[in-house]
Formats: C-alpha cells, structure tokens, sequence
C-alpha cells in the first residue's frame, strides 16, 4: 500500500472526489479537444443527440464536454447524474419518468428538461474514485443494445485515460523542470567551486612558496647543516611544505573537474605514452615494467585522460608489493557502444570491501605510502563526466585490476563500426 492509498483510505468519497478533480485540474481547464471526440462518438454510438461529460464536485454539476446542446452548469441537487453517482456499473433507463430516482427530477418533469431516456457509466479514477458520468439520453423513451452499453463504458474509461495522461504528462514536465534547475544549479556550483578552489589554492600558494624557499635557505647556512637535529628539522618543514603544495594541486584539479569539456577524438595510446614518458624517471627507479595493448581513439578531453591515466599507472607503480618489482598491463576491449579499459598490476591489491570507498575524497585504504586521497576521486569524477563509469576487480592471482568504460563515439553521433577483432582482456580495477 503505497502513502497516497493510504491516505486516501482515510478520506470520505467526497473529498477523495475532491482532491482527484484538484488533481486533474479539469474543472474550467479540460482538454477540449480529446474529450469534444470522447462525446461525439458515444453520442453516435448510441444513436443519441445528446451526450455531456459530467463532473460532479460537492456542490454542482459541471458539464465539461458536451454534444447536441450547449455545456452548462447546474446545483448538484438538480443533477441526474449526481443521484447515481456511486454506482460503479453503467445506468441505463429507457424512461427516466418511470424510475423513482428521476421522476421528480427537473429534467425530467419539464422545469429544466424533458428526458426520458438516461444513460451513464462512471469516470472511475485508477483509485477507484468516481468523479463524474459520461452520460447520453434523449427526449424519447428508447433502449440500447448490449454491444452499445460495452462501448459507453468504454468510452467512459477512455475519457479517465484522458486525465489520467493529461496529469502524468505536467506531472513529468515539473519533474523534468525540477531536474534541469538542479542541473542548472549543479553546474553554477560547480563553477562557484572552480572559483572557490582557485582563489584559495593562489592564497595558498604565496605564503607556502615563501615557506620552502625559506626553509631550503636555511638548510643551507653553516649554523642549520652543521648540527644534525637542526638539519633534520628544517629537512622535515621543507618536505612537508613541498606534499602540502601538491595536495592545493590536487584539491584544485579535483574542484576543476566538471567544467565543459573539451571533447575531441584522442588517441589514447598517445595519451598513455606521454604518461610514460612523464614517468621514466619513476619507472627505471623502481624497475617497473609497463606493458601496453592497442588502445583505441575516443571523443573526449585529452588532458583529462592525462589526468586519469597518470594517476592510474602512477598508483600501479606506488602500490607494489616489497621486494617485487612492479609489473604494469594497459589493455582495452570494445564492449558494444563503449570501450573498457584495464590497468592491471602486481601490488599488494584492495580487498573486496574497500573497492568503493576508495574513490571517495580523502579516503585511503594503504597508509604505509604516500598519498592524499584525492587522485581517485578526481578520476572518477572525470571519468563520469565523460558519461562513463568506473571500478576495480581482481585479477587472477596478486595485484589489482582498475577498469573504466567510455563510449566509444561522442553524444548524438551514430557509433562506429567496431574493428574487425577484439583483444580480450580481463575484468578489470585501484587505490590512491
């Protein structure tokens, strides 16, 4: 039972009845055109000239479609309509003054109408409230067929089908509105952030850069390198004044990430190439291997990939295990419209349960090495502003498998044709 059911339970028919004509705001503000159809043909069905779209609220009746004369309002008291309101079922009454319910009524009796045959079938709403009466009738006795009784209550459950698609299409336009102001707003917070971190990462920097250039200084005068515990104390300010001025780089690239990209076909074996290169110092001091599969060219923003993959391999080197030199795989494999790829290490791995949390901002899984946090949580937030997504597995035997997906062509584009033949590469997934 969902909430509204429930609270629906609690109402009376009336002001169930009120708050789903409330909701389907149809009360003066009818869809003419669908419902003007609606009457039409349940008046030529039953081969009747006159047929109206009634809605009864506490008070009136209000007539909101109508066919053969013109649509008016009466007191719900006057009604024909309103005295077999609750009927679930269809009404057919082939002389209205010979039925006790409509004999005394004033369209019957001559002081607002002469009808003799009536005929109705409820406007039940998917709760099952009933809000009204698709009704036919005419000025002489007659009777309807069965198949003509079948298709006024249908007609009558299209004229609910009616309102019911009315309301869930505004229903879907604010939702749609609510969701573009939130993207709009996301987007301006994203942009205040940029801002925000930029500022903070140039006031930052001043006094910081001031801090090392003065602490290298002194580790330079006779009085500080002469005496070991003050070389030792200068040596620690200047290396943390140095970590510290890379983690405002990090925390500035993170709150950069976001911004409008700049997408255009990349090469990625290039990309990962430059990383390479960047990181052959680090490489040969560690005696790491790097092997590297064909890599495809996919729209998107060459330097953010930098940025993705440099930490990605940077990592698979960082994270190795003692006395094993690190052994790095770049591989890539065409699943459908998207490309996955793979950046397979050796290292000491991440267990199941720290997979996720390791891309959060700050979070750390390995503390015996050096780092902040922030490197994967920045390259989660570039992978998924490239609409793609990101993950870790485990490979057989020792190491980690980090593993990200990118569609393989840009938005609104038709996808290329897939390469002949695929390289398979296993599921992949690591920790900054």
């Amino acid at each position: 039972m969902t909430f509204r059911t429930a609270v629906q339970d609690v109402l009376d028919p009336a002001q169930r009845r009120e708050e789903a004509l409330a909701g389907y705001d149809v009360l003066g503000n009818a869809p003419q055109r669908e419902l003007q159809a609606l009457v039409d043909i349940a008046a030529q069905v039953c081969a009747v000239p006159r047929a109206a779209i009634n809605i009864i609220t506490s008070t009136q009746q209000q007539q909101i479609a109508t066919t053969g004369f013109a649509a008016s309002i009466c007191a719900r008291e006057d009604s024909m309509c309103a005295a077999v309101l609750e009927h679930t079922d269809r009404v057919v009454v082939p002389d209205a003054s010979l039925d006790t319910r409509f004999s005394e009524n004033p369209f019957v009796t001559g002081i607002l109408g002469s009808v003799r045959f009536y005929a109705s079938a409820p406007l039940t709403t998917p709760d099952g409230v009933i809000i009204g009466r698709l009704c036919v009738f005419d000025s002489q006795p007659r009777e309807l067929a069965e198949a003509q009784e079948d298709a006024l209550t249908a007609i009558a459950e299209r004229v609910v089908d009616v309102l019911e698609l009315r309301l869930r299409t505004r229903e879907l336009e604010d939702s749609l509105a609510t969701l573009t102001q939130t993207r709009d707003e996301l987007h301006r917070s994203n942009e205040a952030l940029s801002v925000f971190a930029g500022q903070v990462s140039h006031d930052l920097r001043t006094p910081l850069t001031a801090i090392m250039a003065s602490t290298e200084m002194l580790g330079q005068q006779p009085a500080v390198s002469g005496d070991v515990w003050s070389e030792r104390l200068v040596a620690t300010a200047h290396r943390s004044a140095t970590r510290m001025a890379g983690m405002i780089e990090q925390i500035l690239a993170h709150a950069q990430v976001g911004a409008e990209l700049h997408r255009a076909d990349t090469d990625l074996g290039l990309v990962l190439a430059s990383v390479l290169e960047d990181l052959a110092p680090t490489l040969e001091a560690r005696a790491a291997s790097v092997a590297v599969g064909e890599l495809p060219t996919l729209p998107a923003d060459e330097q953010q990939l930098y940025s993705v993959m440099l930490n990605l391999v940077s990592n698979a080197v960082k994270y190795a295990r003692p006395d094993v030199a690190p052994v790095v795989e770049v591989t890539a494999e065409r699943r459908g419209e998207r490309w996955r790829l793979s950046v397979h290490d050796n290292g000491i791995g991440i267990s199941a349960a720290d997979r996720d949390r390791v891309f959060g901002l700050f979070n750390r899984v390995e503390t015996s090495v050096d780092g902040s946090g922030i490197g994967l949580a920045t390259v989660k937030r570039i992978i998924e502003a490239h609409d793609g997504t990101i993950g870790i597995s485990s490979p057989e035997g020792p190491g980690t498998v980090v593993w990200f997906e990118l569609p393989a062509h840009a938005p609104g584009q038709m996808a290329p044709a897939p390469p002949p033949a695929t390289l398979d590469a296993p599921d992949t997934g690591h920790d900054d």
